[in-house]
């Protein structure tokens, strides 16, 4: 803590709400984030298991792990998360497979699969006013897109504006029911999906809150939300 300026430990022992840390890069955004972890645990009594860290890449997660465990070793840090947002993603759809209309075993497509899927829906499709390369590269940003803004394929349909957005969503309906049919989902749904859960199931949401007790984010600012 001694490290630490005095807005900075102020930031580390505020624990009564949320909190936004706002400040340039390499200004110690990160330490903050690791020596707040150690104080919730050490000086708060607060389990490891009721705290979540998360972050971008499995680089940052992994270094912040790395400080975090400098600072609180053995049964103190039992159960900690620091993870990515979709590793935490697929860790709660894990935990709700019935929620999310799926089952054990579960497959997640990898970019290429997710490529030859859209790729064979839009050839059974026969669309000859799109070009084949174009009209893939357009509609798989398309359904990326709709599912970071949470829009559902019904939803999509009807607000299509342009005869792409509309072949577009019709793709993206089909897309949808071979992911289900597969048992399978692609990476934006590893965001998507527990997102919409917490939104829309209530008894989920509380059950969540309750396990999560604090949540420390780094890197907000490139989030969209």
């Amino acid at each position: 803590m001694n490290s630490l300026n005095p807005r900075q430990q102020e930031a580390v022992k505020y624990i009564d709400g949320p909190l936004l840390v706002l400040a340039g890069a390499g200004s110690g955004k990160t330490s903050v984030i690791t020596k707040k972890i150690a104080y919730l645990i050490q000086e708060c009594g607060i389990k490891a298991h009721k705290i979540y860290a998360v972050t971008f890449t499995n680089k940052a997660a992994k270094e912040m792990k790395e400080r975090v465990g400098k600072l609180v070793q053995g049964v103190d840090a039992k159960g900690l998360t620091v993870s990515t947002f979709h590793t935490l993603g697929l860790t709660m759809i894990r935990h709700e497979l019935e929620a999310c209309g799926l089952k054990n075993n579960f497959s997640i497509l990898d970019a290429d699969d997710c490529q030859r899927l859209l790729a064979d829906l839009l050839h059974r499709d026969n669309s000859p006013q799109l070009d084949a390369k174009q009209a893939l590269k357009y509609i798989s940003k398309k359904i990326s897109d709709w599912k970071n803004d949470l829009i559902l394929p019904v939803q999509a349909v009807s607000l299509a504006q342009t005869k792409e957005d509309l072949i577009a969503a019709q793709v993206y309906e089909g897309y949808q029911r071979h992911l289900r049919a597969y048992n399978a989902v692609d990476f934006d749904d590893l965001i998507a999906l527990p997102t919409r859960l917490l939104q829309e199931n209530q008894a989920l949401r509380e059950k969540w809150q309750n396990k999560v007790q604090y949540m420390l984010v780094d890197e907000y600012q490139d989030t969209n939300t």
